[in-house]
């Protein structure tokens, strides 16, 4: 056999890195199995895995450990963001790997020193990961007064808010405009979950991108 196709093919049974090139990818764990002593002990299976489990590295591992402690069956129902790093290195080179970036169940900016190079640390920075409210809270009443037509007007809303957050172009602008907002998630929460997880999912991928682009993430060997 000389085709070298089969040796260049990323293993099929596990998310990679490039998967994650078109962008930071949020997941809800549903079991985690444990295989000690093999080269990638962790195997996470999420909602929506395609067959595919995450298996962290060694520093990612130990990310999880520090936020939610050592028992993996308190991971099952939590979340985690996931991106792309590409100065992650292996064998001197730089091949790219997984990070997170966002957890849920932290009620805090999580920093760790981890391994960067050999002998060498650098600070590793995860963020609160916001979820939206479970579905089984009682709706808020959104007054009527607002609007003839309640449910446009909270679309109305959500809209500009939406634009406000693309448009705010630094951290601290985009914090200000999501806390801004605290009224409307509300009334999202109760009126429409759907839109509401959506303007979520579009605050974490900009809070992500822009804590990139300031320099954040370091990437590390382990």
């Amino acid at each position: 056999m000389t085709d070298m196709t089969s040796a260049i093919v990323p293993k099929s049974d596990q998310i990679n890195a490039d998967d994650l090139i078109s962008g930071p990818r949020t997941i809800r764990i549903r079991d985690v199995a444990i295989s000690a002593g093999a080269d990638q002990p962790v195997s996470i299976r999420f909602e929506g895995d395609d067959s595919k489990v995450w298996r962290p590295c060694k520093s990612m591992s130990r990310v999880l450990v520090a936020a939610w402690g050592p028992d993996a069956k308190a991971y099952v129902g939590r979340s985690v963001t996931l991106y792309r790093d590409p100065t992650v290195k292996w064998g001197g080179m730089q091949v790219g790997g997984i990070r997170i970036s966002h957890m849920t169940n932290i009620d805090k900016q999580l920093v760790l020193a981890l391994t960067e190079t050999k002998g060498k640390r650098a600070p590793f920075v995860v963020k609160p990961l916001a979820v939206p409210a479970a579905a089984t809270e009682q709706p808020r009443h959104i007054p009527d007064s607002a609007s003839t037509h309640p449910t446009a007007t909270l679309q109305a809303r959500a809209d500009k808010l939406e634009i406000a957050l693309k448009g705010a172009g630094t951290l601290a602008r985009l914090t200000a405009v999501w806390q801004a907002g605290r009224d409307l998630r509300t009334d999202l929460e109760a009126g429409d979950s759907i839109r509401h997880a959506s303007l979520l999912a579009l605050y974490n991928r900009l809070d992500l991108e822009l804590e990139a682009a300031a320099g954040g993430f370091p990437g590390d060997e382990q």
